[in-house]
């Protein structure tokens, strides 16, 4: 499940299992419409939306076929010492 949070609502955030998303629009507020035929309006863009569906696919993904998480390799500094 991702993490949304409604739009005009408390900052409380409500989980979407995104396997119900049938569409993401900007309009300019982003509407998720589900195969339900819920509406969802949420603060987060279509891209974020997106992006969040997209992670956590690549996470069941990782635990599903044990894949270890590919960290961000580390940042030295080379520079020279006098």
């Amino acid at each position: 499940m991702i993490t949304l949070h409604r739009l005009g609502t408390s900052a409380l955030p409500v989980r979407l299992n995104c396997d119900l998303i049938l569409t993401i629009e900007a309009t300019p507020d982003t509407v998720i419409s589900l195969v339900t035929g819920a509406r969802l309006i949420v603060t987060e863009s279509p891209d974020e939306v997106v992006a969040a569906v997209r992670d956590w696919r690549a996470e069941v993904a990782r635990h599903t076929f044990g894949v270890p998480r590919v960290l961000e390799p580390e940042v030295h500094d080379f520079t020279p010492q006098t």
